[in-house]
């Protein structure tokens, strides 16, 4: 039976260092005064190899966590030259920006730890996204990384890829990062990445969550880890009071959206970029984000020029990575984001966040009030603006619920038949499966852990071509042998036609959440 335990006493910084090899002892004695709450919460459970999940507000150091143990795992093993060409682990995020942002501050701490042993590592950290080129593809298979960090659409795409997985048969660690933002069909397809991934390693690697406020602590922890598996849970509460405000144009909120208030919302939007050195602007779409900006410089005309930018998943890389680095830099007095920036990026020093229109959810309030504030132990300053009477409800109820500290549970989907249909398409691709294998993987999810035999054979007949659709244009991708029992892709050009499926599907979710399907 697993268990689920919640971490009652955080270790000591003594016990903390006592673990670290000279270098890494050194080089978090040169950084940080003491560890955080996090750290101390996690390190030595990490070393020890046991599943956690770390529940703590943005800011707080739970990435470095993650990888404290992980990074004087590595140097160990390359001061006794015994650092093998395979990963070891595997960083999973769900932002592309953020994936950029760890592959960073990986490769600094790296450095710096060289400067210290004076010497140069082996330790390589690689970065696969959508935004990676077919040369720096290329070059990561010929020399794997020991730290492979992605995103969870690129980790399924790459574990169709027959060479590269062998990399992972020794895999020793697997960071899931905002898993908060994962509890949507998005995770769900995750959940079942996981599970294929620890398929294909020989040893059961450890997981570790990372997770602003979320509730309930102990599905979420299910679901970082699957059916059967221990988990512990460290909920770490700092004590950071947030400022929070509401307000909205002109005298009355019946005529917040005529003319003559869209002028004084643009006007209250400028006063409070005035009153601060660095502004984050959330709106909840890209039309919105890019609105808003020629607004303001439509209304205060050259005041903005070099000082405003927009940031959204629509954008190019290049020009995404300009956004964040003027911001790291302090270069940029307002940044308009549609959801791209709210998660644990490292985008510098925020002042104030303002929250144009209702977020939907006190956990994603929370989250992107989290940008202002987001050192250890900054204050959090945000304001809501709001446009109509239903949005003023709603957010004032959010600010209550804030103030009280109350999150609004998540919801994890089970059993949903269109995830796995991608999924079991992406296995069939891999290599031939035994169909009773291939369920007894799928229900180690904690999505599927009830899955019936009835709806999963329903899947593998749909795409085995089964029903006949080809007049609808719906082929079969997939060969089933009940006499054998065997699954296996059909047709040669099925890892073409999976890049495909995969954008396709992660299309159709992308527009579903928008409409509040997902």
């Amino acid at each position: 039976m697993a268990r689920l335990e919640y971490i009652e006493k955080a270790n000591t910084d003594k016990q903390i260092f006592d673990s670290l090899n000279n270098v890494s002892k050194k080089w978090f004695k040169g950084k940080f005064d003491k560890f955080s709450e996090a750290q101390r919460y996690s390190m030595l459970n990490i070393r020890d190899r046991k599943n956690i999940l770390v529940s703590s507000p943005t800011g707080s150091g739970k990435t470095l966590s993650a990888f404290g143990s992980i990074l004087n795992y590595l140097v160990e093993l390359d001061e006794k030259d015994e650092l093998e060409d395979k990963i070891y682990a595997v960083y999973v995020s769900p932002l592309k920006a953020l994936v950029r942002d760890v592959e960073v501050n990986l490769k600094n701490p790296l450095e710096e730890m060289e400067e210290i042993a004076g010497r140069k590592f082996g330790i390589r950290v690689g970065m696969r996204t959508g935004d990676t080129t077919p040369s720096e593809r290329a070059k990561m298979a010929k020399k794997v990384p020991h730290i492979l960090v992605t995103t969870p659409e690129t980790l399924a795409i790459i574990l169709t890829s027959p060479k590269f997985v062998e990399n992972f048969s020794a895999l020793e660690f697997l960071v899931v990062d905002e898993i908060h933002a994962l509890t949507n069909k998005r995770g769900v397809y995750l959940s079942l990445t996981l599970e294929r991934l620890n398929d294909f390693s020989l040893i059961e690697p450890v997981r570790i969550g990372l997770s602003a406020t979320i509730s309930p602590l102990e599905e979420i922890a299910k679901f970082l880890v699957g059916k059967g598996r221990d988990c512990l849970i460290a909920d770490v509460k700092l004590k950071k009071e947030i400022e929070i405000d509401l307000d909205f144009p002109g005298k009355n909120i019946l005529d917040a959206e005529s003319f003559e208030s869209q002028k004084e919302f643009y006007r209250l939007l400028d006063e409070v970029i005035d009153d601060n050195k660095t502004t984050l602007i959330f709106t909840n779409t890209r039309a919105a984000t890019e609105r808003i900006i020629h607004n303001l410089d439509l209304n205060f005309p050259g005041k903005y020029v070099d000082l405003i930018g927009a940031h959204h998943s629509s954008m190019s890389k290049d020009k995404r990575f300009e956004i964040e680095d003027k911001l790291r830099k302090g270069e940029l007095k307002v940044v308009v984001s549609s959801t791209s920036l709210e998660l644990g990026i490292d985008i510098g020093s925020i002042d104030v966040v303002i929250l144009l229109k209702s977020p939907k959810s006190v956990s994603r309030a929370l989250q992107r009030i989290g940008r202002a504030g987001h050192k250890l132990h900054d204050r959090p300053r945000g304001k809501f603006i709001v446009l109509d009477r239903d949005d003023l409800i709603e957010c004032g109820v959010m600010m209550k619920e804030m103030i009280e500290k109350k999150i609004d549970k998540a919801e994890i989907s089970k059993n949903a038949l269109d995830v796995l249909a991608q999924q079991i398409y992406g296995m069939a691709i891999s290599r031939i499966w035994d169909v009773e294998e291939m369920l007894k993987v799928i229900r180690k999810s904690y999505c599927y852990s009830d899955l019936s035999r009835e709806d999963f054979f329903s899947v593998v007949s749909y795409l085995a071509g089964d029903y006949a659709l080809e007049h609808r244009h719906v082929y079969a991708k997939i060969w089933y042998n009940e006499e054998t029992g065997e699954v296996g892709k059909k047709g040669r050009m099925s890892r073409d036609n999976d890049l495909n499926f995969v954008r396709n599907f992660f299309k159709m979710v992308k527009n579903s959440f928008l409409k509040g399907w997902v």
